[in-house]
């Protein structure tokens, strides 16, 4: 396994692991016991750019470990 490959996955889960938890509270387990607020709305600003962010970081993963994996095996 290169050791530069491995050090770039752990520092992208870092950041998608932190994207994650700065994503707006309110989808948590509330609709589950029946607390729905029923407000729907659109993404707007920092929200919506932390949403994209967390959609390229975890692509970024899957990349990531693709091609570890296939490095890894020749």
């Amino acid at each position: 396994m290169n050791p530069v490959m491995a050090a770039g996955q752990i520092l992208v889960s870092i950041a998608l692991i932190l994207s994650v938890l700065l994503q707006a509270r309110g989808a948590g387990l509330s609709g589950t016991f029946g607390v729905d607020a029923a407000v729907y709305r659109s993404r707007r600003g920092i929200e919506k750019r932390l949403c994209q962010l967390t959609t390229v970081l975890g692509a970024l993963v899957v990349i990531f470990s693709l091609a570890n994996l296939t490095l890894s095996t020749t």
